[in-house]
C-alpha cells in the first residue's frame, strides 16, 4: 500500500514555525501517513521545529517549492538565478535536516510566467536549464535528497507542461537524484492520456501530487484512477499519493492556483474524503 499524504496547503499559507505544530498534528489525528511541506520562504520552517513533532505524530515528511515571482533559472538576470538556486539549496537542505526523501516543484520558471518560444528558443532554455540546475542537483546528491521537476498547465508555465517536455528539459542531467514529480490536475490538462504519462516518466517519477479535475478532492470526478493506479504499478512507483489542494482563505495563494470558489462544504472534507478515496485505491475496492 502506497502512503497517502496531504500538502498543508489545503488548510494554511504560508506554514511557518508557528502554526507547523498544530497543523501536523491534525494532519495525523485525520489519518494521513505523509506530510507535504511547503516552503515558501526561507526561514519559514527550521528543523528544530519540525523533527520533534514529526516524531511525536509518525507522519513522513516531504518537501516542496514554491515558485513565486523573481524566481527563475532561465532567461533571467544572473543575480536572479543565484537568488533562485540558493532558494532551491535552502529547500534541500530542510529536507536533509528533517529526513524528507523528496523536494519537488517546478524548479525553471516563476508561476505563471508564460512566452512564446521557437523550437530554438525552447532547445536553448532547456539548456539553460540544465546548466543553472546542476549545481542544485549536486546540492542534493550531497545531501542524499532527490529533486523532482513538476510540468505544470499551459496557465502556470510555457515552459515544461509535459513529462515528455520534462523528459527532455532534463535530458543527460535525469539521475537518481533528479527527476519528475507529477501532478494528476497538470497531468488532465496537458496529457491526452494520463497513464501513458506516467508510463513514460518510469523510474524517474519521483513523487506524484492527486486531486480531483476540478483541484478538489481525488475520487468522484473525471480522472482514471484505475487507470493512473495501473500504471503506477507498471513503472513500479512505491511512494506516496500526496493530495494537493489550496485554501482559498490566503489571497495570494488563491490567486495564483486560480481557486475562486470552495471545493468542499469544508478544507477538511476535502482532505478526508480524498483520503477514505485514496484508501479504496490502495485496498483495490474501486478497481
Amino acid at each position: 500500500m502506497r502512503p497517502i499524504g496531504v500538502n498543508t496547503w489545503v488548510w494554511t499559507s504560508p506554514l511557518t514555525d508557528a502554526d507547523a505544530p498544530a497543523v501536523l498534528e491534525h494532519v495525523a489525528a485525520l489519518g494521513f501517513d505523509v506530510v507535504e511541506l511547503p516552503l515558501e520562504q526561507p526561514g519559514d520552517l527550521s528543523a528544530r521545529t519540525l523533527r520533534p513533532v514529526l516524531g511525536a505524530t509518525g507522519l513522513v515528511p516531504s518537501v516542496v517549492g514554491a515558485m513565486a515571482p523573481g524566481r527563475n533559472l532561465v532567461a533571467a538576470a544572473a543575480d536572479e538565478v543565484m537568488k533562485t538556486q540558493d532558494y532551491l539549496r535552502a529547500c534541500v537542505d530542510l529536507a536533509h535536516e528533517i529526513g524528507a526523501a523528496a523536494v519537488c516543484g517546478p524548479f525553471y520558471a516563476a508561476t505563471g510566467r508564460v512566452w512564446r518560444m521557437s523550437g530554438a528558443e525552447r532547445a536553448a532554455a532547456y539548456a539553460e536549464l540544465r546548466e543553472h540546475l546542476e549545481p542544485v542537483v549536486d546540492h542534493a546528491r550531497s545531501a542524499g535528497v532527490r529533486i523532482g521537476i513538476e510540468p505544470l498547465n499551459r496557465y502556470e508555465t510555457s515552459l515544461v507542461n509535459t513529462v515528455a517536455q520534462g523528459l527532455e528539459a532534463l535530458g543527460d542531467l535525469l539521475q537518481p537524484h533528479l527527476g519528475l514529480a507529477l501532478d494528476t490536475y497538470h497531468l488532465n490538462i496537458e496529457e491526452r492520456d494520463s497513464a501513458a504519462a506516467v508510463r513514460a516518466a518510469g523510474d524517474h517519477l519521483v513523487h506524484l501530487q492527486v486531486c480531483g479535475n476540478d483541484r478538489g478532492a481525488p475520487g468522484g470526478d473525471q480522472t482514471d484512477w484505475s487507470g493512473i493506479v495501473q500504471a503506477l504499478d507498471d513503472v513500479d512507483y512505491d511512494g506516496p499519493l500526496v493530495i494537493e489542494s489550496f485554501t482559498a482563505d490566503n489571497a495570494s495563494i488563491a490567486t495564483a492556483a486560480s481557486i475562486w470558489r470552495p471545493l468542499a462544504p469544508t478544507q477538511n472534507d476535502l482532505a478526508t474524503t480524498g483520503l477514505r478515496y485514496l484508501r479504496s485505491l490502495s485496498n483495490g475496492e474501486s478497481r
